[in-house]
């Protein structure tokens, strides 16, 4: 008996459930150009949102891929500080000496912590092969390179400590450049010409990926070959300077690898005590600074827009369902006169403009996956993944809810005498 009691309630709940979407979907297929209509400022807020998650999603794997090449665990010695006010801290700092190879040999002798160390200086010049060309990044550097960047091969080996101390003509080509100039056959032991001087590929770097934040510089479009030979072939300018590389080997002591290599610096440029470092120490904080900056800009605005036209949506939204209980005021007071419960008409009109919402959140996910598509054959790997389209319903929902109550609440309190009345 106490089971039946239950029952009934939870019987009848359901059937008010199913009946207030029955009728709200009615209405809505009564309406459609109506409907339609009404969904345009949700489509366009649904679109914006999702693709903008995709977009942000699709830097950061960007972002995260040209990171990597940096490495965690890898301090640079430069000139000028990286980061957003680069450009401004040039203009300031534009007199200070360049950094000269042999501090790579200092840091090496002197650090507790750098495990390895090795200078490096690029250029970039057009590389060919029997009548084919590309353009590449050509980067000078000791064998040490490889183990502090890690760079991996799919073919071959790395230059050796003796082919660096001898200044000999061999070079570690990359991906993209093997495809260009090797088509059809391995490049191993082939001669290349970079500004027509003659290298040997000893090695082809793993194919890492584009990424628009490496550009040109890319791995899979640089060419590697020793210090001395590069020095040999294209000269390394005591004006430009170069960059020198200290791998610290442990993430955890960065910082305490940085104070340390800032006294090694200091003493080996003769910086006096109270002087201003004439150098910089860089790591991919500073460029994770800057991104954070950029990210938060674009989200910034971003957002605005999105609730902007979500705003909008949501408003067109309500109208619409106040026109729709102007015009139903006699249906409701029959409905009410028959026994209707005030929470029944709160449902039914609350479930039209969910659903409403949802219609526009459909064709929205459909507009923002041709976005996605056209983004990603601008270069960006961007997806809509399930949590974004997730989020997209959620949203739906609750503009529905939210836009909606208002004139489902003014349904649910109508006075069925008055509505009876009503023509």
């Amino acid at each position: 008996m106490f089971v039946e009691r239950l029952r009934e309630p939870t019987r009848r709940f359901v059937f008010e459930v199913v009946e207030g979407v029955r009728i709200a979907g009615q209405a809505i297929w009564a309406n459609k150009m109506r409907s339609t209509l009404t969904t345009l400022g949700v489509i366009i807020g649904i679109a914006a949102v999702t693709l903008m998650a995709t977009v942000i999603n699709g830097l950061d794997q960007e972002f995260e891929k040209a990171l990597s090449q940096l490495g965690t665990d890898v301090l640079y010695v430069d000139q000028f500080p990286w980061g957003q006010n680069a450009d401004r801290e040039w203009w300031r700092l534009r007199n200070r000496p360049a950094i000269q190879p042999a501090l790579a040999e200092t840091i090496q002798e002197r650090s507790r912590f750098a495990e390895a160390a090795a200078p490096m200086i690029d250029t970039d010049q057009q590389t060919t092969y029997r009548g084919r060309e590309v353009e590449a990044e050509v980067m000078g550097s000791p064998p040490q390179y490889g183990r502090i960047r890690n760079v991996e091969l799919r073919r071959g080996r790395f230059y050796t400590q003796a082919e660096e101390r001898a200044g000999r003509q061999v070079c570690v080509i990359g991906a993209t450049i093997a495809e260009e100039l090797f088509p059809a056959i391995t490049p191993l032991g082939k001669e290349v010409k970079m500004g027509g001087v003659p290298c040997t590929v000893v090695g082809v770097q793993t194919k890492k990926g584009e990424s628009m934040f490496g550009g040109p510089g890319s791995p899979d479009e640089r060419i590697l070959m020793p210090f001395r030979t590069y020095d040999k072939v294209f000269g390394v300018s005591r004006r430009e300077g170069v960059t020198v590389m200290a791998k610290v080997g442990n993430s955890a002591l960065m910082n305490r690898a940085e104070e340390e290599l800032t006294g090694i610096v200091r003493t080996a440029r003769g910086v006096g005590p109270g002087e201003e470092n004439n150098f910089a120490i860089n790591d991919q904080q500073q460029v994770m600074d800057s991104f954070a900056s950029v990210r938060i800009a674009i989200y910034g605005v971003g957002l605005f827009l999105t609730g902007l036209a979500l705003v909008v949506g949501g408003i067109g939204v309500m109208n619409i369902m106040f026109v729709s209980v102007r015009e139903r005021t006699k249906e409701i007071g029959i409905r009410k006169a028959v026994g209707a419960k005030r929470r029944t008409i709160l449902f039914q009109f609350l479930v039209e403009a969910v659903i409403v919402c949802l219609i526009g959140g459909v064709l929205g996910l459909g507009l923002s996956a041709l976005g996605t598509m056209g983004v990603s054959a601008l270069g960006l790997n961007a997806s809509l993944p399930a949590q974004t389209v997730g989020l997209a319903f959620a949203i739906c929902v609750g503009v529905g809810i939210l836009f909606g109550i208002a004139p489902a609440w003014q349904a649910a309190t109508a006075d069925p005498i008055d509505a009876l009345r009503y023509e």
